[in-house]
């Protein structure tokens, strides 16, 4: 038996001993069922060179979100998603995103089952439009890591003296679906009829011993399998924010090797920077002015090299706006411009967007 199968049995073992721990002690606990959820709409402007611009009005995300607790420790949480206003012939997506059981034992253990997310970066587990400067997620959070990326899984999570930690057993990747142009996004099963013979394996420390700081990394290891290729793959990244004395400040780095195929790394990172002048007009909503400057490439190291490492090179600056009239809606304005490092080919974006999350 492999050693990922051993892993795997050791989370549902963790999973009866839990369940013979549960015992009618929740005397005075009413089981209750929460509804929540987010939305974004998008206006996006492009401009590549002298092309004629595209302008689009999209609806991006409606997400319906559902938990029930059965008891203090017992917990299922779904999370249900439509982008793109609607399906049909290939437009539009419909997924579940998230539906695990969850038992909490304490604070420093818990365990999730289900379609679960693996913990990697800032942006992943928590992707709610009033968290994240910007009007669309950054583009490292679709390159490097393919956010949003789920599956079928389990997890082990908890919090001990300042750190935040978990680990995640689930499904692989597909190595047939990675590219030049995506890395490993293609690659994503989305829990449908997924191919377990290589489990990933996804295990991320944060120290949040700090109001508004969190500083940690993540790795993740999996022996991608496809019909026609095989692709060990390893992704270990870093990341820090900062939400406090008015300051929104993030970091994300992030480098993915191949041990087989043309591309043998991929890698990227952001900086955010923003300053909240609503204190300063002596108001209560936040208003952030914020820059970022991000570069990221899925070719980044080849076999070949040359040109090859350089197509999908790309540099990126933005200033923008972000307004939250209360915590849970934001208004978002940003302008930026793309350079390709092979060509300086430069694409100007500008975007409105507005969201919410309840």
């Amino acid at each position: 038996m492999k050693v990922q199968h051993y892993i795997l049995s050791l989370f549902i073992t963790l999973f009866l001993i839990s369940n013979l721990t549960f015992s009618q002690n929740d005397d005075f606990f009413e089981p209750k069922t929460t509804i929540g959820g987010y939305g974004e709409l998008h206006y996006n402007y492009k401009k590549v060179e002298d092309n004629e611009a595209t302008k689009t009005l999209d609806f991006h995300r409606f997400v319906t979100f559902i938990s029930h607790s059965w008891s203090e420790k017992w917990s299922l949480k779904a999370e249900i998603e439509l982008e793109h206003n609607f399906v049909k012939d290939g437009q539009g997506e419909l997924e579940l995103e998230q539906a695990y059981v969850d038992y909490r034992h304490a604070e420093w253990l818990g365990v999730q089952a289900g379609v679960i997310l693996p913990s990697a970066g800032l942006i992943n587990e928590f992707h709610e439009p009033p968290l994240f400067l910007g009007v669309e997620r950054p583009e490292y959070n679709n390159k490097i890591i393919p956010t949003t990326w789920f599956g079928n899984g389990a997890a082990i999570y908890g919090y001990h003296k300042g750190f935040d930690y978990k680990f995640v057993v689930m499904e692989g990747f597909n190595a047939d679906k990675f590219s030049a142009s995506g890395g490993i996004r293609g690659g994503r099963q989305k829990g449908y009829k997924a191919n377990a013979e290589n489990l990933l394996y996804n295990a991320r420390l944060d120290y949040v011993g700090q109001p508004g700081l969190k500083i940690g990394a993540s790795f993740t290891y999996n022996e991608a399998m496809g019909d026609s290729l095989d692709i060990p793959i390893n992704l270990i990244e870093v990341h820090a924010q900062y939400r406090a004395n008015n300051i929104y400040a993030d970091f994300e780095y992030g480098n993915i090797s191949y041990d087989e195929g043309e591309v043998e790394n991929s890698m990227g990172y952001y900086v955010d920077f923003g300053y909240n002048i609503g204190s300063l007009l002596k108001i209560e909503s936040e208003i952030v002015p914020f820059v970022r400057f991000s570069n990221y490439n899925t070719a980044a190291s080849t076999k070949s090299g040359g040109d090859s490492e350089k197509q999908y090179d790309i540099s990126k600056w933005m200033i923008g706006l972000f307004f939250n009239p209360i915590d849970e809606v934001v208004f978002k304005a940003d302008y930026s411009e793309n350079t390709v490092d092979l060509n300086d080919e430069t694409t100007k974006l500008f975007n409105l967007g507005v969201g919410y999350m309840f």
